[in-house]
């Protein structure tokens, strides 16, 4: 894994940390292809009608999510890192280009690692202060990025992702 310098603080930040009984390269292949992640990564019944990635620091990550009764919801970020099947950092703090946002609410860190065949997935969310921090929690950052975790390993075990 990449060595970090992201030193948890349980004020500010947010961990979810799981170990899945699918490959690593499938998952990270699950996050970095547009018609993949739009298929998982939002719990249903929402949807994503939007996914653009430009996967390298400085590229876009941005999504459109939609409720289901059809309100969109734009989310507008920038790559920060990408280390290929290790770790993927990225922040609503900038947007494409590194250019400034103008609602910033997070970082979210992705660290996969081998294990056997499976993977040990960690998500980070990272807040610049305790009040966004616990407005994550209380909108259900654990049960909503859970849930996407599972659809995501339902997706691949579907066989909807090769190598």
């Amino acid at each position: 894994m990449t060595s970090s310098v992201i030193k948890i603080d349980p004020k500010l930040d947010l961990v979810l940390e799981r170990d899945i009984d699918v490959p690593v390269e499938l998952v990270w292949k699950a996050w970095t292809t547009p018609e993949h992640l739009r298929e998982w990564f939002v719990p249903k019944p929402w949807t994503i009608a939007s996914c653009e990635l430009d996967l390298r620091p400085g590229g876009k990550f941005n999504t459109i999510m939609r409720s289901p009764d059809g309100q969109e919801f734009p989310n507008t970020g920038c790559y920060l890192e990408v280390t290929p099947n290790e770790r993927l950092i990225f922040t609503d703090t900038l947007q494409a280009g590194y250019r400034p946002s103008a609602n910033p609410f997070f970082t979210a860190v992705l660290d996969l690692a081998k294990k056997g065949s499976g993977t040990r997935y960690t998500a980070i969310a990272i807040h610049g202060d305790d009040a966004a921090r616990k407005k994550h929690e209380e909108m259900g950052f654990y049960d909503g990025w859970g849930t996407v975790i599972d659809q995501m390993v339902e997706y691949i075990k579907a066989d909807r992702i090769r190598l």
